[in-house]
């Protein structure tokens, strides 16, 4: 199949006029960048990993009041209960105490949002897709979605993940590569730094794996990087790093003027912020969690809960050197342009690159 047919059977599948999707974000998919997204001809996204039920359905219907643009939903597929160690906890409060506010112990109790009544909210929106991170959707819920007529693209980081995706019954493949900003994908949390695989190697080893299509991810922010992946094998690319410094993105100015002046090397795989691995802005905190003195970060969503106060306290001061600066290692790329354009221009240009028809 040539790069054209696949490009426009996926589209034709999707009702989009590029093969352009944003990352499912949470915490930083406002939904005035899915609008400008889906008003380009792409697909907008949801990162609903942080929102109650409610929360749910007011984004879904805002972003529906803005047009008839097509947008996914992402809900992580949950962890088991983490392992405790009450010594170990209090040794990350005392170190987090010198980066923020200190921190008392209940605030590792924090609870996540219940998933079966996400997973009811996100149904009840009728999104075209939903998403999955951190492993696959059980029977029950990939039943549920397909009798609703919601697609399941799944995010993987392996071949071994894109098969068992595939299996359960994933309509398209997302490829995460190493490169890519805010949390790895990785199925199993254990193995995430053992398995980091740039997206040009994993690409198209799972294309060449599975027979669904695969959506290429992680460092993808300009035109010749959204060429290299449909020449590849790629159906489409999800973009979210290259998407932060647009105006409707509402990224904190510190982080997105640092997004634009990082190399590559200024952004590392992380757990100090969420207990999960996640590759952000190399940053004054991000650099001392990494030296022998500083605790292990406790398990996810352990950290995740301590750092809270650290995380609020910097996003009211505007101090990145304390700030969730998540960042793709092309983080550079981004353009500061209104999201429409930046979505139009860089698909006129991978379309040129691929000497592809206009039509």
């Amino acid at each position: 199949m040539t790069i054209a047919s696949r490009v426009q059977t996926f589209c034709e599948a999707y009702g989009l006029q590029m093969p352009i999707l944003l990352a499912p974000m949470a915490g930083a998919c406002p939904v005035a960048l899915s609008q400008a997204v889906a008003r380009a001809g792409g697909m907008g996204a949801c990162g609903a990993l942080l929102m109650s039920p409610d929360a749910i359905s007011d984004w879904a219907r805002q972003m529906r009041a803005g047009g008839n643009g097509a947008f996914q939903m992402n809900l992580w597929v949950p962890d088991p209960p983490p392992e405790r160690d009450p010594e170990a906890e209090a040794a990350v409060r005392g170190f987090l105490g010198q980066w923020g506010p200190e921190v008392d112990a209940k605030a590792a109790e924090v609870g996540l949002q219940d998933f079966a009544a996400q997973v009811d909210a996100v149904i009840d929106t009728g999104p075209s897709v939903i998403s999955s991170i951190m492993g696959v959707y059980d029977e029950e819920t990939v039943k549920r979605l397909k009798d609703n007529g919601i697609r399941w693209f799944a995010t993987v980081t392996t071949v071994a993940e894109a098969l068992e995706a595939e299996a359960a019954g994933a309509d398209a493949v997302v490829a995460q590569g190493s490169e890519a900003g805010g949390h790895r994908g990785a199925f199993h949390a254990d193995r995430a730094e053992a398995q980091m695989i740039g997206l040009f190697s994993l690409l198209p080893a799972v294309v060449d794996a599975v027979k669904v299509p695969v959506i290429a991810t992680g460092g993808i922010a300009d035109a010749r990087g959204i060429a290299a992946a449909l020449t590849l094998g790629a159906s489409a690319v999800q973009i979210g790093t290259g998407f932060l410094r647009t105006p409707e993105a509402g990224t904190p100015t510190p982080w997105a003027d640092a997004l634009g002046r990082a190399r590559p090397e200024d952004t590392a795989p992380t757990r100090a912020f969420s207990g999960r691995l996640g590759r952000s802005l190399r940053t004054a905190y991000t650099e001392a969690a990494a030296t022998p003195e500083a605790p292990k970060p406790a398990p996810y969503p352990i950290q995740r809960n301590l750092t809270g106060a650290m995380r609020n306290d910097a996003a009211q001061a505007g101090d990145l050197d304390r700030m969730q600066a998540w960042a793709g290692q092309s983080a550079a790329l981004g353009a500061t342009d209104p999201a429409e354009e930046v979505t139009d221009r860089l698909w006129s240009q991978a379309r040129e690159l691929l000497n592809l028809s206009t039509s």
